[in-house]
């Protein structure tokens, strides 16, 4: 018996089913063409190819009817399921926490194995250059993040097209921006290091690590990009098991590399930057598999490959999201140097102290800014999906999660602050001192994160003018004026306390600007 005849007339696609849902042949039932419905049989003897589809109640394999686009499979962040809104945030949140902390996790063990392996200087090399890469960065997690804005929207409208589209001008933007960057400072590495103030007595080494680091950075940020691509989708467990890919490699191959065991070159302070090189190549290898594999309709396909192209209307309005993020980080930095200025006017101990009260404040941190990525994303697919009644919730969750979550964490490191930063340092003056002055600046991290959802949800529908111009005048204009204020009254103590009263006028700004001007604008869809 042949197979029934195959309607030529376009197509009106539905709600797809996911293909764990899906048998082995494809599904009989009501196939929907220019407005009229007829009924057709099953296809018993079909056989899957990649991802699946699916018209009306129909799901066809890819690969034997070209022309079909591919079905939307069940996400953590399927708005339209079942579950409370909460939970989703919640799953969604979870691995995404997890990938910042094993990142933040993956640097730590590289100047570990630096420091302890080839000793002081050639850890004082790689921090020498850590300031430019953190530059060249922040306007990579700006970038993604106006990306998975994007994305969001167009995976809430359920447009595969459009989120293909989006995803291959930002790849391909993100792997030229690092070939440029890269290349150029290659050829800079020297005086941009000079200009840092770079001892002369590290400054080779720091020369030789960075350009491989610069080397690296058409896969760093094609990787980072990705991530947040697929942050848009609602997808943040595989980004966690590609980074999980990356840290693997890089834990073993950087003592390896550095002193040449097992065969390998020893490439001292360049076995790091070698490492992660190839622990980046490696990890967009698995991602790829991965992705095509699991048949999902970002896989690096022979149609994906299509979409690799710079589109102006696609790359405009993600860089009018991401720019103003990226600023942010910068800001913040410049501000902290500032800072770190007046600290290190009260001695060698009170830089110390700064050094363990950053290394702790940057994990505190990582639920703050997670649940304001998992709001933007969540709020940009409520927009594409036209269910802007959910902004109200998504906004509420935000701020739920982060004084449970992020205040629950301050409470811990209140608690056993003193415990942390022996982790950090042995001096006992030092200690003391490190561990009352966490006491200060952890509640910086909850007022930053509720204020982060505010300035997250409204990015979502594109407003950032006035969300960005109050977060870069607090940092800008604020941040170090307090600093040198309560300095002079309170003391050292004074420089962190400037942290959380910042950040509180910002949150009051961010808000009165959310209840009382955004939440009466029209919402708009950005793709």
């Amino acid at each position: 018996m042949g197979d029934p005849p195959i309607s030529q007339t376009p197509v009106l696609r539905t709600a797809c089913l996911s293909r764990r849902e899906l048998p082995g042949h494809l599904c009989g039932g009501t196939e929907t063409t220019s407005g009229s419905a007829q009924q057709v049989p099953a296809y018993p003897k079909a056989r899957r190819q990649g991802a699946d589809f699916r018209l009306g109640a129909y799901c066809y394999p890819f690969g034997q009817w070209p022309h079909l686009l591919p079905c939307m499979p069940e996400t953590q962040t399927d708005l339209a399921a079942s579950r409370p809104l909460w939970r989703t945030f919640l799953v969604f949140l979870g691995p995404l926490v997890l990938t910042n902390m094993l990142q933040a996790l993956s640097g730590t063990l590289n100047n570990i194995y630096v420091g302890q392996m080839l000793g002081i200087k050639a850890l004082a090399a790689v921090a020498g250059f850590f300031p430019l890469l953190l530059l060249f960065i922040s306007f990579v997690i700006g970038f993604g993040a106006g990306a998975s804005v994007l994305v969001g929207q167009a995976w809430g409208a359920k447009d595969i097209p459009q989120v293909r589209a989006i995803a291959g001008t930002v790849l391909y933007a993100g792997f030229l921006l690092g070939v440029v960057i890269g290349l150029g400072g290659m050829l800079l590495t020297e005086p941009m290091l000079l200009l840092l103030g770079t001892p002369a007595d590290v400054l080779p080494q720091s020369v030789a690590y960075a350009r491989i680091m610069l080397a690296a950075l058409p896969l760093l940020f094609v990787s980072m990009l990705a991530a947040a691509v697929l942050r848009g989708v609602g997808d943040t467990v595989t980004p966690l098991f590609a980074l999980g890919v990356s840290s693997a490699i890089i834990l073993v191959l950087t003592p390896a590399l550095i002193r040449g065991w097992a065969g390998l070159p020893a490439l001292g302070i360049t076995g790091g930057a070698w490492a992660t090189l190839i622990a980046s190549a490696a990890s967009l290898l698995w991602l790829g598999f991965h992705l095509r594999r699991r048949g999902r309709p970002l896989a690096p396909d022979v149609a994906f490959w299509r979409q690799l192209y710079l589109s102006p209307d696609v790359l405009k309005p993600v860089i009018r999201l991401g720019f103003p993020t990226g600023l942010f980080f910068i800001t913040g930095s410049l501000a902290d140097l500032a800072l770190l200025r007046l600290v290190n006017s009260y001695g060698s101990h009170a830089t110390a102290a700064w050094g363990a009260v950053s290394q702790v404040m940057a994990y505190v941190q990582f639920p703050a800014m997670s649940i304001a990525i998992a709001a933007s994303v969540l709020a940009a697919q409520a927009i594409g999906a036209g269910r802007l009644q959910q902004l109200d919730q998504v906004t509420r969750i935000g701020l739920a999660m982060n004084i449970v979550l992020t205040g629950a964490l301050a409470v811990l490191v209140l608690v056993f602050a003193r415990t942390i930063v022996g982790l950090f340092i042995t001096d006992p003056e030092v200690l003391a001192l490190a561990a009352s002055l966490l006491h200060i600046t952890v509640w910086a991290s909850l007022i930053f994160g509720l204020a982060s959802v505010f300035t997250a949800v409204m990015r979502a529908s594109g407003t950032v003018l006035v969300p960005t111009l109050i977060s870069l005048g607090c940092l800008g204009l604020l941040l170090f004026p307090l600093g040198w204020a309560f300095s002079a009254a309170f003391g050292l103590p004074g420089i962190w306390a400037s942290y959380p009263a910042t950040y509180a006028v910002a949150l009051l700004l961010q808000a009165a600007y959310f209840y009382g001007v955004w939440k009466k604008k029209p919402i708009r869809k950005l793709v």
